[in-house]
């Protein structure tokens, strides 16, 4: 089983975080790959929050995502089926901080997943970390933009 935990800082309160990751057609803004979303969330839940599935293509694979739990907390989703890897969760914890006498967010991503036979855990932990830790990035630079236009 492979394990990769990230964290970052965002200067925007948790629920703006959790709305902006929730929004899967813009998700290729900060993501190395193509969002559509296939399925509306749940009634009574949050938009694009639980019961959301979306359609994640990359240059190398297409698979759908479902969103298990989405609040301004925390949200976690699967990888539908068993490919590309096997036993697939993401969690991504949103923890409200105080920055400078705003509101900020600690988030905290984590995935787990079991690799296809072939492929050296190593290997594709590296792969995804490297995508997540990019596209971590590229949300802290629209969070910090949107900070200063206002």
């Amino acid at each position: 089983m492979v394990s990769i935990n990230l964290k970052c800082t965002l200067f925007a309160p948790p629920e703006k975080v959790a709305a902006i990751l929730l929004e899967h057609a813009y998700l290729e803004r900060f993501f190395n790959a193509q969002f559509s979303q296939l399925k509306p969330h749940n009634k009574g839940e949050m938009k694009g929050g639980t019961g959301s599935i979306r359609q994640v293509k990359t240059p190398l694979v297409a698979f759908n995502e479902q969103i298990i739990h989405a609040s301004s907390n925390h949200i976690c989703y699967r990888i539908m089926g068993d490919k590309p890897v096997e036993n697939h969760q993401g969690d991504i914890y949103l923890t409200p901080i105080e920055y400078e006498g705003n509101t900020a967010t600690a988030l905290r991503y984590c995935i787990a997943f079991r690799p296809p036979w072939w492929m050296p855990d190593i290997l594709i932990k590296l792969l995804v970390k490297h995508d997540i830790s990019q596209a971590l990035k590229k949300l802290q630079h629209y969070f910090k933009r949107a900070q200063h236009d206002h």
